[in-house]
């Protein structure tokens, strides 16, 4: 690792001013993987702004919707009464994300932020890789793809976001609050990221010097039913192949509202309007729950070692809707 300076921010404007001084700098804060990718040699920022002792921790409900400090832990999220009781789809993403000793350092904000995983993207020594070197390639879609994305890929890049968290707020409409060197403003989850084959090179609409300071998740109606379903390689800390977050309002057998996120295949936390526009309204059976997967992954962009993704993504989805609504048949 390169030296770098170390400046300790003690509050959210001082914080935007200094990054906003020096367009090289980077935050630091828990989750967002910055020092891994540092000692990576992906990232050499020479300013690191530590924010993490800014005001940005609480957790507060206010009226019907969750205001969460960019700071706060997933532990902590976890933990809080109202996410047990209105939010199972979110504690179970976060249970389901990190080890307790993660959890317990990585804040929500760090935890959106985080970049993808893709072994070629955190290897310096391989040129392929257009999110590093726009215009490069990308070595992912000759190479070992398995941990790789098939919705919102293309050739020019299959990296997969990992977040679990993020694929249960993008089917909750969740909201960022964003504080710049100027100005505020407040982006709905599902439009903050950037899919790959847009622009490797960007990940979400953040600018440089502004900073994620609130997470904002409306609640759902009490009798809305949800979970998070996680397919992996083994049961402790590991990514997902697959994933699926589901909420469902049943009313007399039929789907009065449905919201449906996908993780582990997309270069950005899925949500998948898809299958959402068959579930509205049809009758909750397994074979509606068949058409929504289908739908969902109708577009997928595969390469050999991810096509097997497609099936099982389906399986993810069907499995969890099943689970959720209660119905099998």
């Amino acid at each position: 690792m390169r030296a770098f300076d170390y400046v300790r921010a003690t509050g959210t404007r001082e914080a935007v001013q200094l990054l906003a001084d020096d367009p090289a700098a980077s935050f630091l804060a828990g989750g967002t993987t910055q020092l891994d990718l540092m000692k990576d040699g992906v990232l050499e920022p020479p300013r690191l702004i530590d924010i993490t002792r800014l005001p940005l921790h609480g957790i507060e409900r206010r009226g019907e919707a969750l205001h969460v400090g960019a700071l706060a832990t997933m532990e902590e999220l976890a933990a809080d009464a109202t996410v047990a009781e209105r939010l199972p789809v979110v504690r179970e993403a976060l249970l389901l994300g990190a080890s307790v000793q993660l959890r317990n350092m990585a804040t929500i904000g760090g935890n959106l932020l985080q970049r993808t995983r893709c072994r070629y993207f955190r290897d310096p020594t391989v040129p392929e890789c257009n999110k590093r070197a726009p215009g490069s390639g990308c070595a992912a879609v000759n190479g070992v793809a398995r941990m790789h994305a098939v919705l919102g890929a293309s050739e020019r890049c299959i990296a997969l976001h990992a977040s679990d968290l993020a694929v249960a707020l993008v089917a909750l409409d969740a909201v960022v609050h964003i504080q710049g060197p100027a100005t505020s403003r407040s982006v709905p989850l599902t439009e903050f990221y950037v899919t790959a084959d847009e622009d490797p090179q960007t990940e979400n609409v953040l600018e440089h010097a502004e900073l994620i300071t609130e997470v904002e998740i409306p609640l759902p109606s009490p009798d809305a039913r949800s979970g998070y379903l996680k397919v992996r390689d083994r049961m402790s800390y590991e990514f997902a192949l697959t994933s699926a977050a589901v909420l469902l309002v049943l009313d007399g057998g039929r789907i009065h509202r449905a919201r449906v996120g996908l993780g582990g295949v997309g270069t950005k936390p899925w949500r998948a309007y898809e299958a959402e526009h068959v579930l509205t309204g049809a009758p909750a059976t397994t074979a509606t729950f068949l058409d929504a997967a289908e739908a969902t992954m109708r577009d997928a962009w595969t390469v050999p070692g991810t096509a097997f993704k497609v099936p099982l993504a389906r399986r993810t989805l069907v499995r969890e809707l099943q689970t959720v609504s209660g119905v099998t048949t």
